[in-house]
């Protein structure tokens, strides 16, 4: 009995003692807080005192059920990122000088909101709405912060904290930062960019669901919606971008994603009017005529199997001037280049697979000798092209495919196996290090 009564003491002592610990580090760190902002500037290591203090208050269960102590974590955290704002905005600081902390403002916002759920008297929660409207600010600004680094997750998660601010301050009567023109739905297009370009999806969607209800003027809504969308059906999504390119016939962005959208799904034909709309608003696109090229160029190759062959030479040739339009802008655009090659030789090799499958016959070998003609003409049209693209690019492997068996064609087995080797050096991870052909 003694023995119990021993061991019931010294769990009251102990539990005692663990309060006392919580309590004392609570009040260091209001005490380091305090400190701290007399002489900010020389006060560097109270800040960091003040962090560490207020975690092992934390710590205690006790101390974590009143509002005092969030409500003195949220205004710690809260100049850790008024700090880290004042030294990106003016340069004023040093960002070493501060404690190590990850998003110091969203750990503001949940510190002062739990205050605010946690306070009973009128003061404490007027004290936990009036920190919530100074850190709306800051998850403003390290959002933007973070977004210009390319941290689209954590811009995400501090713009939404933005906006959950605002929801609370409205419930409870007090002015946000949003009120004014333009700004919520501002920072619903930020918050669903900085989801988007972070790969939530799901995240994203609610804000610009927000914005497309609200008959936004912002074409890229409509681009994010289709986006979103067309990950679980990309027929039921093209809506989104047929809404926006009616709303917006002159957005270049809204365009290009339909362009997109017609590749993903290889409607050809459809293609071809938006990529010469395309044109006509950025004609010195180069990546257009050669896009438009290889749109010509898949419809030759349609035809030509379907036996179309007045059709298929027709598009044989608006491919091969679109390339040369490209080209025209830039002679050393390689992705034009290398398709004109690509067209001569592929054209070439269907005329080889014809000339396999004929017979013995008069009529089949006067048919094999024409091919032949044909075939050796494509071959020899293709060569420069791929001469000056193994020029531009040594280490291209469709280039040294074609020059391989282009040069096997002439019975020119040396340089054949020549391009064999450097293929298989390409292949194995190796480069090579100069072309084969000089400039």
């Amino acid at each position: 009995m003694k023995n119990l009564l021993f061991l019931l003491a010294f769990v009251l002592v102990a539990g005692f003692a663990q309060a006392q610990d919580g309590e004392r580090a609570l009040r260091k760190a209001g005490n380091a807080f305090s400190a701290y902002n007399i002489d900010p500037s020389n006060n560097k290591s109270k800040l960091q005192e003040a962090v560490t203090e207020i975690e092992l208050a934390m710590a205690d269960a006790t101390i974590a059920a009143t509002p005092k102590a969030w409500q003195t974590k949220g205004e710690i955290y809260s100049e850790i990122a008024n700090q880290i704002t004042s030294i990106r905005q003016v340069g004023l600081g040093n960002a070493d000088d501060l404690p190590k902390v990850e998003n110091p403002a969203l750990i503001a916002y949940e510190a002062f909101a739990r205050a605010f759920e946690l306070g009973v008297k009128k003061f404490e929660k007027k004290d936990a709405l009036k920190g919530l409207q100074a850190t709306q600010g800051s998850l403003y600004n390290l959002g933007i912060y973070a977004y210009e680094d390319g941290a689209y997750a954590s811009a995400f998660m501090n713009f939404e904290g933005v906006l959950k601010i605002h929801d609370m301050l409205k419930q409870n009567g007090e002015a946000s930062s949003l009120e004014e023109g333009t700004a919520y739905n501002d920072q619903l297009y930020i918050t669903g960019l900085a989801a988007l370009n972070a790969e939530k999806l799901a995240e994203a969607r609610p804000y610009f669901q927000k914005l497309y209800d609200a008959k936004s003027d912002k074409p890229a809504v409509y681009e994010a919606l289709y986006r979103i969308a067309s990950e679980d059906n990309i027929e039921a999504a093209y809506t989104y971008l047929e809404e926006g390119r009616r709303l917006h016939p002159d957005d270049v962005s809204l365009l290009f994603a339909e362009i997109n959208h017609f590749l993903r799904i290889n409607k050809l034909d459809a293609l071809i009017t938006k990529l010469q709309a395309a044109i006509e608003k950025e004609p010195g696109n180069i990546s257009l005529y050669s896009t438009l090229g290889n749109v010509y160029d898949n419809l030759y190759q349609r035809e030509f199997e379907a036996g179309n062959k007045a059709k298929a030479d027709e598009y044989f040739q608006q491919a091969l001037s679109y390339y040369n339009q490209a080209l025209g802008r830039d002679p050393q655009y390689f992705d034009a280049i290398y398709s004109i090659g690509a067209l001569y030789f592929n054209r070439a090799a269907v005329l080889t697979k014809e000339q396999i499958s004929l017979g013995v016959s008069a009529a089949d070998q006067k048919r094999f000798d024409e091919l032949a003609n044909l075939i050796n003409g494509d071959f020899e049209k293709a060569l420069p092209y791929f001469k000056q693209c193994e020029q531009i690019n040594p280490n291209d492997q469709n280039t040294l495919i074609a020059l391989k068996e282009i040069f096997a064609r002439k019975n020119d087995f040396t340089v054949s196996g020549e391009f064999k080797t450097r293929l298989e050096k390409v292949q194995g991870g190796g480069k090579n290090e100069t072309s084969y052909f000089k400039n």
